[in-house]
């Protein structure tokens, strides 16, 4: 749900504003957007987690999407500037890079329930 989000969002920053406003400025502003659109789903209804701290959770998941960010920012200019790539052709080759392992530490960490966090 994230990526379809973020890609829409950049798609849309791209139509609107592509000659006006660095790609780059769009992707951390669309990911930005879509981590704040998408937080409070994840938390209620995809890995429902009913306790602990909203801004804890919702700091773990920037975190986490960090990763994604980073790995578009490093990612794209070298498709775009280097290889010639489109700009969605080149975020769509990225995205994969780090979707199953974003998940997979959202699952584990950012969304973990508290109340089942074994202590020593």
């Amino acid at each position: 749900m994230t990526v379809a989000v973020y890609f829409g969002l950049l798609a849309l920053g791209l139509l609107i504003l592509e000659d006006r406003v660095p790609y780059l400025f769009l992707v951390v502003v669309s990911h930005l957007l879509a981590v704040a659109t998408v937080y409070p789903w994840y938390r209620l209804v995809v890995f429902r987690v009913s306790t602990g701290s909203w801004l804890t959770g919702l700091a773990r998941f920037y975190l986490v999407g960090l990763s994604f960010l980073a790995t578009s920012v490093i990612g794209l200019p070298l498709l775009v500037e280097l290889a010639g790539v489109p700009v969605l052709a080149a975020q769509s080759l990225v995205i994969p890079v780090s979707t199953v392992l974003a998940y997979t530490i959202n699952r584990s960490w950012a969304f973990r329930d508290p109340a089942k966090v074994k202590r020593w």
